[in-house]
């Protein structure tokens, strides 16, 4: 049996008001198209992002195979001057490397001090901070973080759920974006916020039977377009080409619902996260009698 496979919604000049009283409650998945994004569409090529980034350090995934699995860890992480990093992304073969010539490169940008510092572009990029703009479509104080992303042609990226509502903007490139309701989580094999599927298109039904009951929700990003991911929603993204993109994260509950810890906004709620711990605790000691 096949999974049931839908459309995500695409609307073109979505208001702000409009986003808030319409289709924000819907909590479902939306690509967004016409937002003013800024000049960084056209701006950012790989000769500038390297020009601006320069030779700043930045830490990287790379990969010998293109399906990344965070479970099993089949990358490792190595630094890179940014500006080295941007030339090799764009290759499909490379003379220098630390795996294979083949290898795929993914920089998912982080705070100056990761265990205690957010993420956010116009920090840790400043230079590109004038031409991005970020969709107005939610409260200055709910900002959390603003996340860079560059991939290699052809790396996708396990299926993962995070614990805040996001914008995905697609500046450059194109990307592919699979997504699954929380409603399904139970058809994903899940091993805390990520499944253990990782051929989403080719999976084994023998050793996954249930994900054929998963529903799976599809889209097509270009430079310029802003998919909407609801908290809590399954997504898994594929590069189709060298591209970046910039996920911008806002707390939709109140604040002191989130972990004060969590740099990376994939902690669950506290709440949540307390009864989980309840429950084990309770099933731990009837499992003893």
């Amino acid at each position: 049996m096949a999974a049931e496979r839908m459309a995500v919604r695409r609307l073109r000049g979505v208001s702000q008001e409009q986003f808030l009283q319409q289709l924000y409650p819907q909590r479902s998945p939306l690509v967004l198209e016409g937002i003013d994004l800024g000049p960084c569409t056209r701006k950012w090529t790989p000769d500038y992002l390297g020009h601006v980034g320069g030779a700043r350090e930045v830490k990287v995934h790379v990969a010998s195979v293109a399906q990344m699995d965070f479970i099993s860890k089949n990358f490792v992480y190595r630094t890179l001057p940014f500006d080295k990093l941007v030339q090799r992304a764009t290759e499909e073969k490379h003379k220098e490397f630390f795996i294979s010539e083949d290898e795929k490169y993914y920089l998912r940008s982080l705070g100056e001090d990761p265990r205690k510092d957010v993420a956010d572009i116009r920090k840790q990029f400043p230079l590109l901070e004038e031409d991005i703009k970020f969709p107005k479509f939610f409260k200055e104080e709910q900002f959390f973080s603003s996340v860079f992303r560059i991939s290699s042609p052809g790396l996708q990226l396990w299926t993962h759920y995070d614990v805040m509502d996001n914008f995905l903007i697609q500046v450059t490139g194109k990307k592919r974006v699979v997504l699954f309701s929380p409603r399904d989580a139970q058809y994903l094999y899940l091993a805390g916020t990520k499944s253990e599927v990782l051929d989403i298109d080719n999976p084994d039904l023998t050793k996954y039977p249930l994900f054929a009951k998963a529903r799976r929700y599809e889209c097509s990003l270009e430079a310029g377009d802003v998919l909407f991911i609801p908290a809590l929603w399954f997504h898994n993204v594929i590069s189709e080409e060298f591209g970046v993109g910039v996920n911008v994260f806002w707390k939709h509950l109140p604040p002191e619902c989130y972990d004060k810890t969590d740099t990376y906004g994939n902690k669950d709620p506290t709440a949540a996260s307390r009864a989980a711990q309840i429950l084990d605790r309770a099933l731990k000691t009837l499992s003893m009698k």
